[in-house]
């Protein structure tokens, strides 16, 4: 099988999206929506439960939201004023129905919805513990650690158990919960996946980022900020912050390559900052070349930015196709290698003779730049250089990322210099840590307290990685629990 995205194939992927609406008829219909905006956040599953006032409802399937959650036989059961939904990836656990959110239980508080983007890094230990207590769990997903905490809590309310239960976890955390009583949205203390918030027409929104309330027709409000737990109840909002203060560490890479560039990110704008990002990688790697090129979608608001500040003009010399579906089965290698083109294929007549700058987000294991320096070559470029918009990718994720062990990265294994021959082009560069920082506004990286997790730039974890420390490898950390699920 391959997949028809053949340039995403190597990407980091961000593990899952959130959406949640209190106070709207017609809830479900709403988050559908949301979902759909939020697709590229996981394309494996998804997931809505909707509460009508007496009872909860909840529809969980694999693939996309669409062939799904636009059948009327679906949402006509997802009746209600609220709804929260989620889509997903897997990663190296188990792909099932029973690990897609969001999850549902009955607790002795009544009904319990939980939809959650992250990973909890410490779940595998504290799995062990739930089940050495006589818990049983349904699912393999890091998620489901929470429902136990909750549901064995000794607070007495829900809102305190839920606290008690988060100030257990290690790790990335935004979530949406939905009970008979409202919705609760919260971000961790170090604010490292994103979780917004909006209105429409009076109901209050929570999604994974503000393109999704574009889509709904909502107004973005804020960001929730880190260790903020927001509570909506009969229309109203209330702000609580149960966390000990800490020195926030947003996931850098949101604006590198997760978000979509028309999302606004704690409080700043995708797209603005993928062409300052450009615009850094030109003063830092200027090249002598002819045509600037975007690998698309991603690559394509930094080509800009580094055309603009280089001088060099910004060309479409991909073509990508938007009428393939996400698979398509092939019969053969011949015919599977041949597949690439029917996603991506070179402007010939713009790039032959032409020495040609090509800009992309990343380099994972770099089978993806192979391929794209290649095609270059067979439609005759006369150079080829490589621009990477981000710094080399040399360490694993363990905050909600899909990302490979770290001997299969390809910048932990090999110098820039032995990369650039492994993929073939005449030169290769990335932006350094300090372009990106400066990208963002900030002076450069501050090493005492960095203002962003970078980790998988520089191995600098903000978090404890108890999983991961216990067995001495991501192999063995990655069968303790299903990251973000």
């Amino acid at each position: 099988m391959l997949t028809t995205h053949p340039f995403d194939d190597d990407k980091l992927r961000e593990e899952c999206g959130v959406f949640g609406i209190h106070g709207a008829d017609g809830a479900a219909a709403v988050v559908a929506l949301g979902l759909h905006a939020l697709q590229h956040r996981g394309q494996e599953a998804a997931g809505i439960t909707a509460f009508d006032g007496e009872g909860f409802d909840t529809h969980r399937a694999m693939g996309q939201v669409a062939g799904n959650f636009d059948r009327d036989d679906i949402m006509s059961q997802l009746e209600g004023a609220s709804a929260i939904g989620h889509v997903r990836y897997s990663t190296t656990g188990e792909t099932a129905l029973r690990n897609v959110q969001p999850l549902f239980a009955e607790l002795s508080t009544g009904g319990f919805s939980i939809a959650h983007n992250g990973n909890i890094s410490n779940a595998g230990a504290l799995r062990k513990d739930l089940v050495r207590r006589g818990a049983i769990f349904q699912s393999t997903s890091d998620t489901e650690v929470i429902l136990h905490l909750v549901a064995t809590s000794s607070y007495r309310t829900l809102l305190d158990r839920l606290i008690d239960a988060l100030k257990q976890v290690e790790g990335a955390y935004s979530l949406i919960v939905l009970t008979a009583e409202g919705m609760i949205g919260c971000r961790d203390p170090l604010g490292i996946r994103p979780l917004v918030l909006g209105k429409l027409n009076g109901a209050y929104l929570l999604a994974s980022e503000t393109v999704a309330f574009d889509v709904v027709g909502g107004e973005f409000i804020r960001s929730v900020e880190p260790g903020e737990m927001v509570i909506i109840r009969d229309g109203q909002l209330t702000s609580i912050r149960p966390f000990q203060d800490q020195s926030a560490r947003p996931c850098i890479f949101e604006y590198v390559y997760f978000s979509r560039p028309d999302s606004i990110v704690d409080g700043t704008s995708v797209y603005s900052v993928r062409k300052a990002i450009g615009a850094e990688l030109a003063r830092e790697n200027i090249v002598d070349a002819d045509l600037v090129i975007p690998v698309p979608d991603s690559g394509t608001p930094a080509a800009i930015g580094y055309a603009q500040e280089s001088g060099i003009p910004f060309e479409l010399g991909i073509i990508r196709s938007h009428y393939i579906g996400r698979t398509f089965i092939q019969p053969s290698d011949k015919v599977r290698h041949l597949g690439v083109k029917l996603k991506h294929n070179a402007n010939r007549a713009l790039i032959e003779g032409k020495r040609v700058v090509l800009i992309d987000d990343s380099i994972v294991r770099g089978t993806t730049s192979l391929k794209i320096v290649q095609m270059m070559r067979d439609a005759g470029a006369a150079e080829v250089h490589m621009r990477i918009a981000s710094p080399p990718t040399s360490h694993s994720c363990f905050y909600g990322v899909d990302t490979p062990e770290r001997e299969k990265l390809l910048a932990a294994q090999m110098t820039v210099e032995e990369m650039a021959k492994f993929i073939h082009a005449d030169t290769l560069s990335f932006l350094t840590i300090d372009g990106l920082y400066r990208a963002l506004g900030e002076a450069g990286r501050n090493e005492g307290t960095p203002q962003y997790c970078d980790a998988c730039f520089t191995g600098d974890y903000p978090t404890r990685l108890t999983d991961f420390d216990d067995q001495r490898g991501a192999d063995n950390f990655s069968l303790l629990a299903e990251r973000t699920v």
